[in-house]
């Protein structure tokens, strides 16, 4: 049964089953009522021979533990800010947060996000009636839509893939958290979390 702490909605990990579907590199979950740690990013931000060549080095690993590794070694590649890091201009970083602040209460109930120069984290848990993948998938249309007229961008704006984590429990919810809100300060864009311009701290 999915379990509640103040007000938010976490799946247990026993509860985790029906929903999963594949696509890309990694098994996504679209379970109704489930909290999840989702990262998108930029097309150019992380090339895919590089994700084949840590696939390569790590194909003799058990997947869960190859998984993770490729997932860290995903977060320090987008935190380096390789490609175009079209979200570096304030106008792009505004047109994303708007998109992620307007089906807030209705779609979903958004707990923590951040918009990087090259990624952007969210803290997401879908209502009833909604499911993660259209949700994100809204997102990266019309945001890709108005930021690529405003940038010139003739070519694709977002990655076809993006990467989403179930919220386990209360422990896991609070360090996603954490890690969304201080995922500047780790990449050396400012001081504090507050400092951010394009955070859900600096609200």
């Amino acid at each position: 049964m999915p379990k509640v702490f103040k007000n938010r909605l976490v799946l247990s990990k026993t509860a985790v089953g029906e929903g999963w579907h594949q696509r890309g590199y990694f098994p996504h979950f679209d379970g109704g009522k489930v909290t999840q740690h989702v990262c998108i990013h930029l097309a150019d931000s992380l090339p895919r021979t590089v994700l084949e060549s840590w696939r390569e080095r790590v194909r003799h690993l058990e997947k869960s533990t190859a998984d993770a590794e490729i997932r860290s070694r995903i977060q320090s590649y987008l935190d380096a800010g390789y490609g175009n890091c079209w979200l570096r201009e304030d106008r792009a970083a505004e047109i994303i947060r708007d998109s992620l602040l307007h089906f807030n209460a209705r779609q979903y109930r958004l707990h923590a996000w951040c918009v990087m120069p090259n990624h952007v984290h969210v803290l997401v848990t879908p209502l009833a009636g909604h499911v993660l993948s259209k949700i994100v998938g809204d997102w990266k249309r019309v945001t890709a839509h108005k930021c690529s007229r405003l940038l010139g961008i003739a070519g694709p704006f977002w990655h076809k893939e993006y990467y989403d984590r179930y919220i386990r429990n209360a422990r896991h919810f609070q360090n996603a958290m954490v890690y969304i809100e201080n995922n500047p300060v780790k990449a050396g864009l400012c001081p504090t979390p507050e400092e951010w311009k394009w955070s859900s701290a600096r609200r």
